[in-house]
């Protein structure tokens, strides 16, 4: 499966336009679309838009989308220089906007070339890390249609209420996305919520603000390492990054988010969505 086809990204009325539905299957446990599942679907009509893969990818989340709905996706190419593009990609539910997706892409031939973070070491081969658990708000969602595995975190039954370092990480395998790319990488870079419970050491998880995405290989791999680093929660909200490793160690590039931090309950959060604000012209 393509990233058209696992995003359920269709061609609209035109060739700048595209559209997808908001099901639940793309949503995360808070009952709304994904955060990464929102930029995945921008970068991949950005690169179908342009012909140039990301180089990087930033997302700001102003309302929450939820099923049933339709996004509209309308992307423009702002600049085309010779072999880079700064592209904008704004997702609409029935005219209000509620992701825009602002992009570079391109390649450039250079000889330099470097890798200077540190993968943390003497972490478990993803066969043999534990399997994480589904909490029961997350069946039906995003999540269950990717393989997890903990490499160095808890699962949900485990929280006491005891704070841990701010780091933790996951293999995590997308078994329907053959390819490993820049929409591949935007769901798994979409785990800074999921670091924050793991910091507090309590149920709580949170909604995205923002997503940003930064690719430095393609290298192919079937399962990847997300490397969580938590770097503060103040204020009601949380802050921190995620190092996105190969299976052989390459650094396949790094996702950071500022989110809303929640308390989560047993059940599913309902959410509805704002309808006060008028659509755009």
């Amino acid at each position: 499966m393509d990233d058209v086809t696992f995003y359920g990204l269709r061609r609209g009325d035109g060739p700048a336009e595209w559209r997808f539905d908001v099901v639940r299957n793309l949503c995360s446990g808070l009952g709304a679309l994904f955060g990464g599942a929102g930029l995945g679907a921008g970068i991949t009509a950005l690169e179908a838009h342009t012909g140039r893969p990301t180089v990087w990818a930033t997302a700001q989340f102003l309302e929450f989308a939820t099923p049933p709905s339709e996004v509209v996706l309308e992307v423009e190419e702002i600049v085309r220089g010779h072999q880079v593009s700064q592209a904008r990609a704004v997702g609409r539910v029935e005219g209000r906007e509620i992701f825009t997706v602002n992009a570079a892409l391109g390649e450039r031939d250079v000889p330099y070339v470097g890798e200077w973070a540190e993968r943390p070491a003497h972490l478990p081969h993803w066969s043999e890390s534990r399997t994480r658990e589904m909490p029961e708000h997350m069946r039906g969602t995003i999540s269950e249609r990717i393989d997890m595995r903990l490499a160095d975190a808890k699962n949900w039954e485990d929280f006491d209420g005891t704070p841990g370092t701010g780091r933790s990480a996951l293999w995590v395998r997308l078994p329907e996305i053959l390819e490993n790319s820049a929409a591949a990488l935007a769901i798994v870079g979409d785990y800074v919520p999921f670091g924050i419970s793991q910091a507090l050491g309590v149920h709580a998880g949170g909604n995205s603000l923002d997503n940003t995405l930064r690719i430095t290989s393609r290298s192919p791999t079937e399962w990847i390492l997300a490397d969580i680093r938590i770097h503060a929660v103040g204020h009601g909200f949380g802050h921190g990054l995620v190092h996105l490793w190969s299976e052989d160690g390459v650094l396949l590039g790094s996702a950071s988010q500022s989110a809303i931090v929640r308390q989560i309950r047993d059940e599913p959060r309902v959410i509805t969505p704002r309808t006060d604000r008028a659509p755009r012209p």
